[in-house]
């Protein structure tokens, strides 16, 4: 055999590779979330022979597929799951076969025009004015987040002026990709401001003026505000208005990090959430969180396009045949990726296929499993925290009060017993010291049945931890 693989095997292939996922797709319903085991030693190791695709398959399937988090499963409510739109798939299929290089226009202006069409998109969900817009489909919200962060450092000249006499303002649940960015691009010693959260972890902006302030009483440089719609902790939307009017006031770069939360924009109820979010000049939002598709693309928008190119903008000699000014920026010009997958068609093409409206739908039915779960759980004896902005919550039972120990203690019993059951996948986090376990849902599979499968399931395990 050879590289180059003839039609009447080609369609082997993909007689066995689409069986396999038809399989998979029809199995998700009521497999396991998670499975706590890994993969056999040595059964992936790649030892220079050939081997037929049938038994490849099957070790794919036993030795990854089974083993971990099933991210495609509706019943993945741990971190922030997504989902993995079919269509997307068929997407990234042919954006492989095809081979299209979405770097540089000149390569592909097809392929460059629709990363565009999906950033004019999603610019006009949050309100972005086209004029004056750049963006950029990233691998995810840590490079997005990247991205938009370079081009305020570059704006403010904090580099060249001192990074450790300008100040941040951040919430304590802003994600930690956020700290990693500050210390690649060098800003690793600029002073972070904690922002006190209100009792719906929402970062408090009289707290915020009064820190602003207080800097500026010390000779620093306030200059960036970071604003999250939709944390990963507890799912909190920041007062996104109030926060670009102190942005504003203070002559202030205003982010707002929005990986998870931003696309339940489309949600006519949730709408005034997000007021203010239009005024960011910068916003990083998921789509394969809130758009469902497979992991491998989060996007980024920036209002001041020659920030984002004093960044990334080069003209190497051998791009001479590329260069020509009528055309618009390339991919290339706006991130730090030169090499890039054809990451528009998995988010065009479903987008294309399904319209709009089945998007906002589901997304607004994760928020209304959201609340039927935290009643259940109540109902349970279970506390809970404040009434969720979107579709992440999280709960604890009060085990001191039961006499089963300390609450920590015994919820981490629990979760450690649920992890090891698997049948729907829950994780833990740390809310104001206290360890809880979290409920994300955002997924399209999942249902009202598979909530109640999770709750069956800690129903199971309450009472192996009580000890009955």
């Amino acid at each position: 055999m050879n590289l180059v693989v003839k039609a009447e095997q080609r369609q082997e292939w993909m007689r066995e590779v689409t069986a396999f996922g038809d399989a998979f797709l029809a199995g998700l319903k009521d497999g396991p979330a998670f499975n706590a085991s890994g993969p056999e030693p040595g059964s992936l190791e790649i030892d220079g022979q050939q081997h037929d695709l049938t038994s490849l398959l099957k070790r794919f399937k036993e030795q990854v597929v089974n083993q971990g988090l099933n991210p495609a499963s509706g019943g993945h409510l741990g971190y922030i799951p997504g989902g993995g739109l079919y269509a997307s798939a068929m997407a990234d299929y042919l954006a492989a076969i095809t081979n299209e290089y979405a770097g540089v226009r000149f390569g592909s202006p097809g392929a460059v025009q629709i990363e565009h069409e999906v950033l004019r998109w999603i610019g006009g969900q949050f309100g972005f004015p086209e004029a004056g817009t750049v963006g950029n489909l990233t691998s995810g919200g840590s490079i997005a987040n990247l991205i938009a962060i370079t081009a305020a450092r570059d704006r403010h000249e904090v580099l060249k002026n001192g990074s450790s006499r300008h100040t941040v303002y951040v919430s304590e649940q802003a994600h930690h990709c956020i700290l990693k960015a500050f210390r690649i691009t060098g800003l690793g010693d600029t002073l972070f401001r904690m922002i006190p959260l209100d009792e719906r972890h929402r970062m408090r902006p009289e707290a915020m003026r009064k820190q602003i302030e207080a800097d500026l009483a010390e000779g620093l440089q306030p200059f960036m505000v970071i604003a999250s719609a939709g944390t990963t902790d507890t799912g909190a939307v920041d007062p996104l208005d109030v926060l670009a009017d102190l942005a504003e006031e203070y002559a202030m770069w205003f982010h707002v990090d929005a990986a998870y939360g931003g696309f339940f924009i489309m949600v006519d109820a949730l709408k005034p959430l997000f007021r203010g979010i239009e005024r960011a000049q910068s916003l990083v939002v998921d789509p394969h969180k809130g758009l469902f598709l497979p992991y491998g693309v989060g996007a980024v928008l920036v209002r001041d396009a020659e920030a984002v190119l004093k960044s990334h903008h080069y003209t190497p000699n051998y791009l001479q045949d590329a260069l020509d000014v009528s055309f618009p920026d390339s991919p290339a010009d706006l991130s730090p990726e030169l090499t890039k997958h054809f990451r528009g068609l998995r988010v065009w093409l479903p987008l294309q296929i399904h319209g709009d409206a089945p998007f906002a739908d589901a997304l607004a039915r994760t928020v209304e499993l959201t609340h039927y779960f935290r009643d259940q759980v109540e109902l349970r004896g279970f506390k809970i925290g404040p009434p969720p902005d979107l579709s992440v919550s999280y709960f604890w039972y009060p085990a001191q009060a039961n006499n089963l120990g300390s609450d920590d203690d015994f919820n981490a019993r629990l979760m450690t017993l649920m992890h090891q059951d698997g049948d729907v996948f829950h994780s833990s986090t740390t809310v104001g010291g206290r360890f809880v376990i979290r409920v994300a849902v955002l997924c399209f599979r999942t249902t009202r049945s598979t909530i109640d499968r999770s709750l069956a399931m800690i129903d199971r395990c309450m009472l192996q931890a009580s000890g009955k």
